[in-house]
């Protein structure tokens, strides 16, 4: 994050100096501020199910009897799809150097050196959605969540305990992740959009990728382990009215 940061100032300077006027300058800034602020809700948003755990009693005590909440992230590969589909984007041409003289593979390796081009953003897409599915597939296991509801003796109301649960969460996970699957994909390839309307490369890369990605995800953190400490003393957060959106309530 400090590594992506360090290089911001520069970029910054080298886009104030190209642009036409310092207008169009902050109306980039506006745009760059929504995509922030796009990519902390879709950092942030998820999908609360309802569990509710039975009553039990052990000696004096009562235990459960309380109804709590399953979060499934509406993005829960992170950033892991997109640094996933760039290494694959790096496979054509790497291709193309070990043939330098051939013409044929280097006309069907070409369009993966443009990564503003039409050919690259379409395919980088399309890898982007396969990768977050197949991420939140090995991060995200149904079943594990299921069994560990039955011996904590919780359940989501009005689905049966086991197969049915599974089949429940699964579906979740996949309605879910379409929608989060297509904005991170748009993210990814927002820098080669950004870039068509003049943006200088090295500044339209903040724009979204890996770069922006990271700082939010990184910064959101932070900013939740920090919470976390204070709450842990008694403080309330930075501020009353200042409280992370989707932070666990106390």
């Amino acid at each position: 994050m400090i590594g992506i940061i360090a290089a911001l100032p520069t970029q910054v300077i080298n886009e104030v100096q190209t642009s036409a006027n310092l207008i169009i300058f902050l109306i980039e800034v506006g745009v760059l501020s929504l995509v922030i602020a796009a990519s902390v809700l879709l950092t942030q948003g998820m999908r609360r199910v309802p569990v509710q755990y039975a009553k039990r009693v052990v000696g004096r005590k009562q235990y459960g009897g309380t109804t709590q909440y399953l979060p499934l992230k509406i993005n829960a590969a992170g950033v892991m799809p997109i640094i996933f589909a760039q290494s694959i984007m790096f496979i054509p041409s790497t291709i193309g150097t070990f043939f330098p003289e051939n013409e044929t593979v280097q006309f069907l390796t070409a369009w993966s050196a443009d990564f503003t081009g039409l050919t690259y953003s379409v395919v980088f897409f399309v890898i982007c959605v396969f990768f977050t599915y197949f991420y939140t597939a090995i991060a995200i296991n149904p079943r594990e969540m299921a069994d560990t509801m039955k011996r904590q003796g919780g359940f989501i109301p009005g689905v049966r305990p086991g197969k049915a649960t599974v089949e429940f969460i699964d579906n979740i996970l996949t309605k879910i992740t379409f929608p989060g699957s297509l904005f991170l994909s748009f993210i990814a390839i927002l820098p080669a959009i950004v870039a068509q309307f003049g943006v200088t490369p090295g500044f339209a890369l903040f724009f979204g990728g890996t770069s922006l990605l990271i700082i939010v995800g990184v910064a959101l953190d932070t900013l939740q382990q920090i919470e976390s400490h204070l709450m842990m003393r008694h403080y309330d957060g930075f501020m009353k009215s200042g409280k992370i959106r989707g932070r666990r309530r106390m």
